[in-house]
């Protein structure tokens, strides 16, 4: 006999005000009571209202009767699996986020979930209580901010049809509604703006995620598309190139996800065939979980050909010259020189300047001659330092204040994006994780807004 789905309302710890009255429904569904029980304890703390399913009807049972913000699901369960029971979610409740957990044992299915279920994140069981929290509060984040657009959207909309029918002698009142429609334009596009600014971010936190794993490669991506970043400019890419580059350079190893620690922490030199073969296969991986999404599939290329070599000897594909992707062009010597310095490409571990040296000698051969160029220059210019910034810790932050550079967790995590503009309810959230972690966070702001902020 099925169970009955089980419901509790989570409380937050804090004294609860507008602003943390309404408070997210989150739907848990796994065949398994003990996943069920551990994931409820895990978001208790969190001030979240959770509702749980022990199977993919039950789940469809309860959305008949309760709106969700957000749905966690197994990929595998009897009867309905998780592809199939996100898919359904997606028809009847289109505007809920929708998260899979996935042991990653078959990637058909996972990827099916992606393109038939829409699904906003996947997960790897057995998973980081951190981890998941993080991505709960993206995706919760990134759903507020849909509404928002959709709600100012139909404003405009509906504004625009009363100016249609607004008498053409009423030309104060025509004024009057234009410099509406303006601020609503404005508002949206602040709203376009933070809707990008989060997707990088969601990308850096992503990158940040996989390295957990990848002993001594903290922060390895974001490094990489530092790099990019300045080399695109010493180039002079245009602004889409520039950006799908610097997003390559953020997910360049998600094709590694499925490797055990082993072998992400060997040497590639030091790789068995049957290590080495698997280690090939990471570009097409990559590639396979980034092009069921439209705006990332340049992206995807770039990644594919990161192994490539100019002279026609790299993998998967065997490119040689022009025939390479610009983007990946860009980014082989960059990921090697890194790699090089961290000793996972090479049995010993590089300097900056025998590493430099290695990428020079491969001008022409392994890489684009005019890439490792403007590499190398960047490489010799100084690092630039934030002179108008302000070191503060967690207590002192307050809302109104940017950040000036990236703010990175304990274990390497990016947490957030140099730019971020801080509210009330991310500054009590920061303060929060730094109770909760137990860690001395400083952040580095710009000045002239601590002065804002404090006047």
């Amino acid at each position: 006999m099925a169970s009955l789905p089980i419901e509790s309302i989570d409380t937050p710890t804090h004294t609860p005000t507008s602003e943390s009255a309404a408070q997210p429904t989150l739907l848990l569904v796994d065949d398994e009571p003990s996943i069920l029980s551990a994931l409820r304890r895990l978001f208790r703390p969190h001030g979240y209202r959770v509702l749980t399913a022990e199977g993919g009807q039950i789940g469809l049972d309860i959305l008949q009767g309760e709106t969700v913000d957000l749905v966690i699901s197994d990929m595998r369960m009897p009867g309905m699996d998780g592809a199939q029971f996100l898919e359904r979610v997606r028809r009847m409740q289109p505007h809920s986020a929708r998260i899979l957990l996935t042991g990653y044992a078959d990637i058909a299915s996972t990827i099916a979930a992606i393109n038939d279920g829409e699904i906003d994140r996947y997960i790897a069981k057995p998973w980081d209580d951190n981890d998941i929290l993080l991505v709960v509060r993206e995706a919760l984040a990134r759903r507020s901010l849909e509404m928002r657009n959709r709600e100012l959207t139909e404003l405009t909309g509906r504004q625009n049809e009363e100016l249609r029918a607004l008498n053409a002698s009423l030309e104060q009142r025509v004024r009057s509604r234009t410099a509406e429609i303006e601020q609503i334009n404005d508002m949206l596009n602040v709203a376009y703006a933070e809707l990008k600014s989060n997707f990088t971010l969601s990308m850096g936190i992503f990158a940040g995620l996989m390295e957990l794993r990848h002993n001594g490669m903290s922060g390895h991506s974001r490094r990489v598309a530092v790099w990019a970043k300045k080399v695109c400019a010493k180039l002079q890419l245009d602004e889409r190139t520039s950006h799908d580059i610097h997003v390559a350079a953020l997910l360049h190893d998600i094709g590694k996800i499925g490797f055990p620690d082993s072998l992400l922490s060997k040497p590639v030199s030091l790789m068995t065939p049957e290590e080495t073969a698997r280690y090939r296969k990471h570009p097409l991986n990559a590639e396979a979980a980034l092009m069921p999404l439209v705006q990332l599939q340049t992206v995807a290329k770039f990644i594919r050909s990161q192994h490539e070599r100019y002279d026609g000897n790299g993998f998967p594909d065997g490119f040689e010259a022009d025939e390479i992707p610009l983007g990946a062009r860009v980014l082989a010597p960059i990921i090697d020189y890194e790699t090089l310095m961290a000793g996972t490409l090479a049995e010993r571990r590089f300097s900056a300047e025998d590493a430099a040296a290695s990428i020079r000698r491969g001008a022409g051969s392994r890489y684009d001659g005019k890439a490792v160029d403007a590499f190398l220059e960047v490489l010799k210019e100084p690092v630039e330092e934030e002179r108008d910034d302000r070191c503060i810790s967690a207590l002192e932050l307050a809302a109104g204040m940017v950040l000036s550079r990236d703010l990175v967790s304990p274990q390497g995590t990016l947490l957030l994006a140099a730019g971020y503009v801080f509210d009330a309810r991310v500054v009590r959230q920061v303060r929060e994780y730094a109770q909760r972690e137990g860690a001395k966070l400083t952040l580095n702001v710009r000045r002239e807004t601590v002065a804002v902020s404090q006047s």
